[in-house]
């Protein structure tokens, strides 16, 4: 006995049937040379740009760009300095908004 059960164990099991809209191997790989995707898009905040920073928080491990005025307006308002350690600035992250140690890159 043959019989075709789309919504049985095949169901369960098989992928879904694609329409031609959804299928994406014609569409251009997100891997390649170039560092705008893959992990680098993944572990950083963007391009460099000029008059900005990163902060990078060790509570919530965000690394978010702000200008250099906006930085140094919350290091200003009640923050801490540790020079020598990893994350050595005491002040309130900027993407969890909690007062936590964060790290400035002010290489931007």
């Amino acid at each position: 006995m043959t019989s075709n059960d789309p919504l049985g164990k095949s169901a369960l099991f098989s992928p879904p049937p694609m329409e031609p809209a959804d299928d994406h191997l014609d569409q251009e790989p997100l891997v390649g040379g170039d560092h705008a995707e893959g992990r680098h898009a993944l572990y950083s905040a963007g391009p460099r740009r000029s008059g900005t920073v990163v902060v990078a928080c060790s509570n919530c491990l965000n690394h978010t760009r702000m200008t250099t005025i906006e930085a140094l307006v919350r290091i200003a308002f009640i923050s801490a300095w540790i020079p020598g350690k990893k994350y050595s600035r005491w002040m309130q992250c900027p993407e969890c908004e909690r007062r936590t140690w964060c790290r400035v890159h002010w290489t931007g």
